[in-house]
């Protein structure tokens, strides 16, 4: 990418990926993305559960009734979990790491797609974030915010269009 305009321009939600897997310096970067990430406090709750493992995905992608199916093709799945008695904040900087881990996948050229966790469910009504514990073995006191899928694209996706950016959304001074 030439400018993070045009990198939050390019980057949409990719749920089609090849079955191309991501060599280990893209996956150290995404990482390094999420570890590079602002924090209130610089408190740092996050621990990020990287799977590549084509079984695990495909198991991990049964965390949810709908939109996780995606996680069975894609090449790398990251599980960010937070430990809210380190940080009040943990969503907000959970949030921020996993967006900053889709950034550098787009400027990587590669495609990614937040699969939300926190108050999911199931098929069977389970919660999702304990599926994901169970299956993962992550400790008690974190919380599953998200799981994030990577990979590289196997579809096209148009840039947003600036011409439909809803500016009324948008207040100066006051909200009006």
């Amino acid at each position: 990418m030439n400018s993070f305009s045009e990198l939050i321009t390019q980057r949409r939600s990719i749920r089609k990926f090849t079955s191309e897997p991501l060599d280990a310096e893209q996956v150290e970067l995404i990482l390094k993305a999420g570890l590079k990430s602002p924090t209130s406090k610089n408190a740092k709750p996050w621990r990020f559960i990287a799977i590549e493992d084509k079984e695990l995905l495909a198991q991990l992608s049964l965390c949810k009734k709908m939109a996780s199916r995606l996680i069975a093709d894609c090449a790398l799945a990251i599980v960010v979990a937070v430990d809210p008695l380190t940080s009040s904040v943990w969503i907000e900087d959970g949030s921020i790491a996993s967006i900053m881990m889709q950034l550098q996948a787009e400027d990587l050229g590669l495609g990614s797609c937040w699969v939300q966790i926190r108050d999911r469910y199931t098929a069977s009504e389970t919660s999702s974030e304990e599926y994901v514990k169970d299956l993962l073995d992550i400790p008690m006191q974190l919380q599953v915010l998200s799981i994030i899928a990577f990979g590289h694209k196997d579809q096209e996706k148009p840039p947003h269009d600036e011409e439909k950016l809803e500016w009324e959304k948008v207040h100066i001074g006051k909200y009006k």
